[in-house]
């Protein structure tokens, strides 16, 4: 039996990782919920969603985050690991071994739920919930299969280490599970995402932006598909986003007066609203990254501003997302940042910020991928333009779309972009699009994994240099120690 497959002993849990308490397994997830009604398990499944945040970093390891230069910005191993691409030391907030152990909890959570539906004389009367329990748990694995083991490759993936898909309540400390392979991880997934999706009643919610909505599993279920390659079902799932809408009412308005004029901490707190109908799925996560973001070392740089919003597009216009801060503190106001304390009369605590999970603007973009991939490049192009139509202007002074002028085509993506393939070219478009759109959110590095693109760093002084080349090792990020420990073999980097 090959090494990925063997029993392992392994700590997965949030609480055991923190607090090392005994008593933590006597206790239930989630102390507001003593599960006896549909309403008990709904309040558990607010647990079931990890309460923490990827940003930092995967945008520290993607090629979104230059060196402001020494004395300028913030060092912590939280940026500066990643950064390197070295195993990163701190295990606080914003770590991936934070991270880790806050999915397997919100797991513990989801299948605490399915446990107890399994178990009532009426299922019936929690489909609704157990579709969101299953959507939870596949989303919750699907993150991290993302980041702790290789990309999904139909060649390798039999054979590619997968993680720990979990399905059982813990109820012991220790518990030996396997890793099995990236496949088996893909394919259990995407049978949770199945049996889940058509049982989701949107009606169930108080607060559906919260939540698994069908819209919103719909947009997991187009991610999942694109990153296994599946194309014609990511079209499938995202139209179901859609359907019913027009597109460009859901999209952030970037170029629009109204979005202009906004104030920079109305902006900030717009970005995040529910009621912002380009959010799908939100969640509160414990993470500083909003108070921290703009002020690090490794971020946005002057250079990357230059490049990346100031030149001219393939529309032949400027992107219209306004970048506030001098060259130690470049952002886009995306996050709050609020701070809970541990009692009345602490002066310690933990941050939270609200984030983003799914938007209209990723299920477009995936869509227009996906388009592209099966040779539909008259309808990718529809999808980018629909896109562009909110996210570009001839400059901020003179803030106007014009659909004659900066409509895209065949001939400007392959001008633009100086290749003759046009389904390379509209692949780019897309990439592009989203490395703008997603700034400071890290979802570039997802599509550096997917695409298996480089990513080179160098210092300000140009003496350090740093390279992530398609098939480095380093791209997966490393187990948790007590994980590694425990018997689980960790990935090589």
């Amino acid at each position: 039996m090959m090494r990925a497959m063997k029993n392992i002993l392994l700590v997965l849990t949030l609480g055991i990782f923190f607090a090392g308490c005994s008593k933590y397994l006597e206790q239930a997830p989630d102390q507001r919920a003593v599960l006896d009604s549909p309403e008990k398990v709904s309040e558990l499944l607010t647990s079931a969603y990890p309460q923490a945040s990827y940003y930092a970093f995967a945008e520290a390891m993607s090629d979104n985050a230059g060196d402001k230069g020494p004395g300028i910005g913030v060092v912590t191993f939280m940026n500066l690991d990643p950064w390197t691409f070295t195993d990163v030391r701190s295990r606080n907030q914003d770590t991936p071994d934070f991270y880790w152990y806050s999915c397997y909890a919100a797991i513990a959570a989801a299948n605490r739920a399915l446990t107890y539906i399994s178990s009532v004389a009426d299922p019936e009367r929690y489909q609704s919930q157990k579709g969101e329990a299953l959507l939870a748990r596949a989303y919750a694995h699907f993150m991290l299969v993302s980041f702790f083991a290789k990309s999904y490759d139909e060649y390798t993936a039999d054979t590619d280490p997968g993680i720990p898909y979990v399905t059982d309540p813990e109820e012991e400390l220790l518990v030996k599970y396997e890793r099995k392979t990236v496949a088996y991880t893909y394919d259990m997934i995407e049978k949770d995402l199945v049996a889940g999706l058509p049982l989701l009643d949107d009606s169930r919610y108080k607060s559906p932006k919260y939540h698994f909505t069908k819209s919103a599993a719909h947009a997991f279920a187009a991610r999942f598909y694109l990153f296994k390659k599946s194309y014609d079902q990511v079209i499938v799932h995202a139209n179901q986003v859609f359907v019913g809408t027009e597109i460009g009412t859901m999209l952030r308005p970037n170029n629009s007066q109204a979005f202009l004029s906004m104030e920079y901490f109305e902006s900030q707190a717009e970005y995040t609203k529910a009621e912002n109908p380009a959010n799908i799925l939100l969640v509160e996560a414990a993470s500083n990254w909003g108070a921290s973001y703009s002020s690090l070392r490794f971020g946005f740089t002057s250079e990357l501003l230059a490049q990346l919003i100031f030149r001219p597009n393939v529309t032949g216009a400027n992107f219209a997302y306004l970048i506030y801060g001098q060259e130690s503190s470049y952002n886009i106001p995306k996050f709050r940042t609020h701070f809970v304390r541990s009692g009345l009369n602490a002066n310690y605590g933990i941050s939270y910020n609200m984030i983003p999970l799914f938007t209209a603007e990723e299920v477009l973009l995936n869509r227009a991928e996906a388009y592209a991939m099966i040779g539909n490049h008259t309808a990718s192009i529809t999808d980018l333009n629909t896109f562009a139509s909110k996210k570009v202007f001839y400059s901020q002074d003179y803030p106007v779309y014009d659909p004659e002028v900066h409509r895209i085509t065949s001939a400007k993506l392959i001008s633009f972009y100086q290749n003759l393939d046009l389904q390379a070219c509209l692949v780019n478009a897309v990439l592009d699009f989203k490395r703008r759109e997603f700034l400071f959110e890290g979802m570039r590095y997802l599509d550096i994994l997917r695409h298996r693109l480089p990513v080179v760093h160098e210092t300000k002084d140009r003496l350090e240099k740093y390279v992530l080349g398609p098939n480095d090792l380093r791209r997966t990020l490393q187990l948790p120690q007590e994980v590694r420990m425990s018997g689980l073999e960790q990935n090589p980097r």
